[in-house]
Order: C-alpha cells, then structure tokens, then sequence
C-alpha cells in the first residue's frame, strides 16, 4: 500500500486507527471455546465489528507463534478476513545477518502479504536492508517504545548529547524513503513527539500505548500529525478485551467508536 492510498483511507473513514490482534485464547470470552477454532472466531467478528472505524490491523505474531503451527495457520486465515483496502502490518520486531533478515522478508511480504512488518534496528543497517525493495511494503523501525524499559537503552546518549532514539531515527531516514519507512513511536512519549517531529517530518508513527498503557490522543495528534496524518494509533487490549460476554464484538466496536471519534475532530479540524 502507498503512503497516497494511506492517507486517502483515513481521510475517507476519518480515523488513523489500528486495531492490535493480540488475540490470548486465556482471555477471550468462554463461549467461543466451543467453536473448532476460537481464536480465529474471535478475530472475524472482531475485524468485522470494527473495520469501517480503523485503516489498519496489526497482529502480533508471538499470539499466533506461542500455538505452532496451528497459530501460524490462523495468523494467515486471520489475514484473509482483513478487508484488501485495510493497511496490514506483522507486529513480528524482526532483524537479523543480512542473508536471514531476507528470508524474514520474503516470509511476511511475499508468502503472507503483510504490508509491512515491525523491525528491531539493533544490528544496524545490513539488518535492515534486505526488508526495503519490495514494492508496496513498510518497514516499521522501533525508535521509542511505549513500555516502561524504553528508558534503559532508548534514552542512553550518545556524541553531542543525542538520544539513541534519536540517532537511531536520524541515521535509518537516510536507508529509505518516507514512502517505505515508518517508525514506532510510544504514547507515553507524548512530550518527544515535537523533536521527533524535527527529525522524522514526512516518515508515518506507528503508535502504540493509547488506552491501557495511559497514551493522550489528543495530545500526541497534536504533536504528530504532519500533512498526511503521518500517525497510526494502536490500540490493542482495549478494544479487544473490552468486553467477555457474547456480546464482545459490540464492546469491542464501542470502545473503537470512543478513539475514531476522538480522531474525526483532530481530522475535520486539520484536514477540514
């Protein structure tokens, strides 16, 4: 999917919603533990409850991995119940030697057709490469994680008082384009995103850490929101786990009818 086609789905649904898939079979409603497949049926009627409210799903892998092989065949079931005009993205935090990062690569964008895939940058570029050049495919490079660790490594500095984040997201624009490239950054940093902003101008956020994990909306959309909406706001358990009776999907789709709301306003009121 293009950056054009991104920000023509959220000017249209008048949200940058992304539903996290983080589907545990331990807390899903007791219910569905009747069907042959729970964990798939609670991802169809979760996409279904919630698809015309978000431009994006992002399942996290280790959910589907931790079940083997019969998780990652309902990983790819899960995939082909996303509507095709939804941005689709591997929470998988891949990155490797150059020759297995491709073999990563060809995984997700040719044999399962994600349209992109979240990358750990630790290894530096050669890691990173061979997931840029697919035509119509996302890197997603970790820069500023939302979870409380953030802090032992993302904030160390380095020469000239910058951030490792900061170097980190400095150093990856000049691998790739804004139209391949995209970097995780937390709610909980709300305060950051201006500066991350003075780096990263034209690259989308992925942003997790709204709801559960305490993230301002509104504060970070003001922060970050550049002139292609440039933001993807997760939510995950909040909208998955909002409710654990039967009638789960209806909470599930209250709870993201509460944040696509709040993102219609930002939206009418930049984009008009």
């Amino acid at each position: 999917m293009t950056r054009k086609k991104l920000f023509g789905q959220i000017l249209k649904k008048k949200s940058y919603l992304c539903v996290g898939l983080d589907t545990d079979i331990n807390r899903i409603p007791k219910h569905l533990l009747q069907y042959e497949n729970p964990v798939l049926e609670f991802n169809k009627q979760i996409i279904e409850a919630t698809q015309d409210l978000c431009v994006a799903y992002k399942p996290n892998v280790a959910f589907y991995e931790s079940m083997g092989p019969q998780g990652w065949q309902i990983l790819a079931e899960t995939l082909e119940h996303i509507p095709k005009e939804h941005f689709t993205i591997a929470d998988a935090k891949r990155g490797d030697i150059g020759n297995t990062s491709e073999m990563y690569a060809r995984a997700f964008f040719d044999k399962m057709s994600f349209d992109a895939l979240t990358i750990a940058p630790y290894m530096g570029e050669d890691s990173v490469r061979p997931f840029l050049g697919f035509q119509g495919k996302w890197v997603i490079l970790l820069a500023l994680t939302s979870n409380p660790g953030s802090h032992n490594f993302q904030r160390t500095l380095q020469e000239n008082n910058e951030p490792l984040f900061e170097k980190v997201m400095r150093s990856s624009a000049e691998w790739a384009s804004p139209e391949e490239m995209m970097f995780v950054v937390g709610a909980t940093h709300a305060e950051d995103f201006k500066k991350i902003r003075e780096i990263a101008p034209d690259n989308f956020l992925l942003v997790p850490g709204v709801g559960k994990q305490g993230g301002d909306l509104k504060k970070l959309s003001e922060l970050g929101m550049n002139d292609h909406v440039g933001l993807l706001v997760n939510s995950s358990r909040g909208i998955l786990y909002a409710g654990d009776a039967e009638d789960f999907a209806e909470k599930a789709r209250e709870a993201a009818l509460v944040l696509q709301r709040e993102m219609e306003v930002v939206l009418n009121e930049r984009f008009g």
